[in-house]
């Protein structure tokens, strides 16, 4: 199964947030081949500048995820479409059509408002208790 993870539940995984044992989880599965993770470039990005100055060594967790998950990128037409969403967050709409034109089965985030119209979104939690317990 093809799943998008938001930069969030890397975030709830680096600074051990509420959703922090969840998160594990969810890394656990796709370093074990159990799901097939992506993610967009942009949040290696978004990653490395919130935790550089809190994680002495994020570049080797960067370097976990890169080497675990299957990294994509947007392109002209994905930001054309993602402008033209009827929802403010540019990100969010970025990363929904990107999951989707790949054929994401899901998307797993724990932004209440994350859009995401014709594929599936579950928080960290809902998927956890669906697809790995």
């Amino acid at each position: 199964m093809k799943i998008f993870l938001d930069t969030n539940i890397f975030l709830d995984l680096i600074f051990k947030r509420e959703d922090y044992n969840e998160a594990v989880l969810i890394f656990n599965a796709i370093e074990k081949q159990i799901f097939e993770g992506f993610v967009l470039d942009i949040t290696l990005l978004n990653i490395d500048y919130v935790a550089k100055k809190q994680v002495k060594d994020i570049r080797a967790f960067l370097s976990l995820i890169n080497k675990n998950m299957s990294v994509i990128g947007a392109n002209n037409e994905i930001i054309d479409e993602a402008l033209h969403l009827d929802n403010n967050d540019l990100e969010d709409n970025v990363q929904y059509i990107s999951a989707k034109n790949i054929g994401c089965t899901l998307i797993v985030s724990n932004d209440k408002n994350f859009y995401s119209q014709n594929v599936e979104k579950y928080n960290s939690v809902e998927f956890v208790e669906k697809y790995i317990k």
